[in-house]
């Protein structure tokens, strides 16, 4: 872009020893040579001092890649004498970046993390920000603030993690349209020191300038995000991945069984050989595979060889080993409550008593900000040594639930609340460092941060590291006010075959604008009959990519209607990942299409739902691939501009699926 489009930045502003001090530094030189990452990512790293305070030293490290417009960037504060980071009024009072809009009048807020009732979900949203916010001074949470005008748009974002409308950072605006990013809570202890090896790390920010709107812009940033945002490239891999959560769940409710009585080696066996069927690329064990939390070694009641025998399986078809893992739980009896009673969450000075885990033993909550987390991150690299696991879906993490002195979150000298809001400030940063040092020390690994509850650390932060299990089963009874007992009903409200369950998991697909949906897992049911297999294979071909379920009772026909959709879904499913989307109609309506086509190759997919019946017409937005494959009762022909001229006809509820650009 021409130089006069530049954004400018003023530098941050960081509260030391009860001042505000501006972070001008007098002259920038680089640190060392640049560092050659993953995904075609160089980071720079450069470092001057304070105009303002010479013993004061800021480092700016930059991430950036050829292939996309997008800057990640953070500050390091440090010092050679120590000094404290407090603020005058005692309050966090931290500017991390200052910029301004004035030359660009249309502004929205784009939010991740709020959290819907209505599909039991966290859920994208994009509000437009009026003249009359800048005017009286507002702050939006973002984490994603975007603006344009007639001949550029820009983009600013924070990566960090927390339910709407819980803030630790927001963006300030002001009457001449300049906005602050600045710290709320949380962002640094009062007292907290500086000097030459305690440096402050900033969270990792982004921005970019474009040409055109913003969705130009949302289609820039949906590739930054896919493409150079993380460096744990398998955590992008659109694998097809299967979990053995909902069948336990369906055992439990409908069976009378325990949940772990089918956690053993024959049922398993037995249902890898269907999941390989189904064209499943990924096998994952949920809760029960292990003998106790914290120790993390698997069951020999259970699995008598330690899963040998479920690897080689797994092996011979291809497929990857996934494991579940409750992060912040660890039994009474296992080592590291044994060796560090102190790592365990308090609050108030009192440890919450152990309780069970899913008919476990019971366990104590443990501090990921502490030196556990390391101590975690150890475990899950010797399990991937012994057991070959590469997928770790992490569970049941509350952004909050510590204020212990003791930890990496505060001291005797902070307030309980400073102690607690460091803590769920820091939890994200932690996690990812933990998810970090694993993909370090284990080839191809993905780490999943289940968000499928409110209250956890949902943002921008953890996608640098690994990506999220988005929704379990939706709403719950109580969701929609309906009567229920809860001792003996399942409280899952869309718990059986059907397409209510699919209106609600392919609600969220929204995110898809801004970011690829193959980073929000979500599970669909294989079970019979293949009118529903049809809607549920349809829904997971746009990139939520999951299959759980009675794997047994499916049919064989279902099985094999599966396998070769997958099959020729996966001719083309780095398109479909690659492509944005285009939608037309609403979820419900009919029709409901989805559009998954590369303007690049032409390949990729469209999916139609209906659920009238009658005859439907879609012309696609772009230039389509010849080859393609597509359900009974669909036609194809092709326009003079080579975009596809579609009409379906549906006997009856149900999805139609083309592919185009497969054999």
């Amino acid at each position: 872009m021409p130089r006069d489009s530049a954004q400018r930045f003023a530098p941050p502003i960081f509260p030391v020893e009860g001042k505000q001090v501006n972070a001008r530094v007098v002259r920038f030189v680089p640190v060392g040579t640049p560092v050659h990452r993953n995904s075609g990512v160089t980071e720079y790293s450069f470092e001057g001092v304070f105009a303002e305070d010479p013993h004061l030293k800021l480092q700016v490290q930059f991430q950036v890649n050829e292939e996309t417009p997008v800057i990640r960037f953070r500050y390091l504060l440090s010092s050679d004498q120590p000094r404290a980071m407090r603020a005058s009024a005692g309050a966090n009072s931290l500017t991390y970046l200052q910029t301004s809009l004035a030359q660009l009048p249309e502004a929205e807020e784009v939010t991740l993390s709020n959290f819907a009732q209505l599909t039991h979900s966290y859920t994208l949203a994009e509000e437009k920000i009026g003249d009359r916010y800048f005017q009286d001074s507002a702050a939006f949470m973002g984490p994603i603030l975007a603006a344009t005008g007639s001949r550029r748009s820009v983009l600013l974002a924070y990566e960090h993690g927390s339910q709407v409308p819980d803030a630790f950072l927001h963006y300030q605006l002001s009457p001449d349209r300049s906005v602050r990013l600045t710290a709320v809570k949380g962002n640094y202890v009062s007292g907290q020191t500086i000097d030459a090896t305690h440096p402050y790390q900033t969270v990792w920010m982004e921005t970019a300038t474009a040409r055109g709107g913003i969705d130009e812009l949302a289609s820039t940033y949906r590739r930054f995000a896919l493409k150079s945002m993380s460096q744990n490239e398998a955590t992008r891999r659109p694998y097809i991945f299967y979990n053995t959560w909902n069948f336990q769940e369906r055992n439990k409710w409908w069976n009378g069984k325990p949940y772990l009585e089918s956690m053993n080696e024959d049922r398993i066996l037995k249902e890898i050989d269907v999941a390989h069927t189904m064209g499943v690329d990924v096998f994952v064990l949920d809760t029960g595979w292990y003998e106790k939390t914290g120790d993390w070694t698997v069951s020999s009641k259970r699995f008598p060889d330690g899963l040998k025998t479920v690897k080689q399986k797994l092996d011979s078809y291809g497929m990857q080993l996934g494991l579940w893992f409750g992060p912040t739980t660890a039994a009474a009896s296992s080592r590291v409550v044994r060796e560090h009673p102190e790592w365990r969450r308090s609050w108030n000075g009192k440890v919450a008593p152990p309780e069970e885990v899913w008919e476990t033993e019971k366990s104590y909550k443990m501090c990921m900000v502490s030196g556990y987390a390391d101590s975690f991150a150890d475990e899950l690299i010797r399990l991937a040594k012994e057991v070959g696991v590469t997928y770790f879906k992490w569970d049941a993490i509350a952004q909050y639930g510590c204020n212990d002195p003791h930890h990496n979150h505060g001291g005797e000298d902070n307030t309980p609340q400073e102690r607690s809001d460091s803590y769920g400030f820091q939890l994200v940063q932690y996690m990812s460092r933990v998810a970090d040092k694993v993909a370090a020390a284990v080839p191809g690994a993905i780490v999943d941060f289940d968000v499928t509850e409110g209250g956890r650390a949902m943002g921008l932060a953890f996608l640098s590291s690994g990506k999220y299990f988005l929704i379990n089963n939706g709403p719950y009874y109580q969701n929609y006010d309906i009567p229920i007992d809860l001792e003996r009903t399942n409280s899952n409200l869309f718990f059986h075959q059907g397409p209510a369950r699919t209106w609600i998991t392919r609600s969220p697909l929204t995110f898809d604008k801004w970011i690829p949906s193959t980073l929000f897992l979500t599970h669909y049911f294989p079970d019979d009959p293949k009118q529903w297999q049809a809607v549920d294979v349809a829904s997971l071909i746009l990139g939520q990519n999951g299959i759980w379920g009675d794997l047994l009772n499916v049919s064989d026909s279902g099985a094999a209607y599966l396998g070769s959709t997958l099959s020729r879904y996966k001719q083309i499913r780095d398109d479909v990942t690659d492509s944005d989307p285009v939608v037309t109609g609403i979820v419900s309506a009919s029709p409901e299409i989805h559009e998954k086509i590369s303007a690049r190759t032409g390949r990729g997919a469209v999916v139609i739902f209906a659920t009238e019946r009658g005859t439907y017409q879609y012309i696609t937005s772009h230039k389509v691939a010849a080859k393609h494959w597509v359900s009974d009762g669909v036609t194809v022909l092709q326009d003079t501009a080579g975009r596809a001229k579609i009409e379906a006809t549906f006997d009856q509820p149900g999805a139609k699926i083309l592919f185009f650009g497969v054999d």
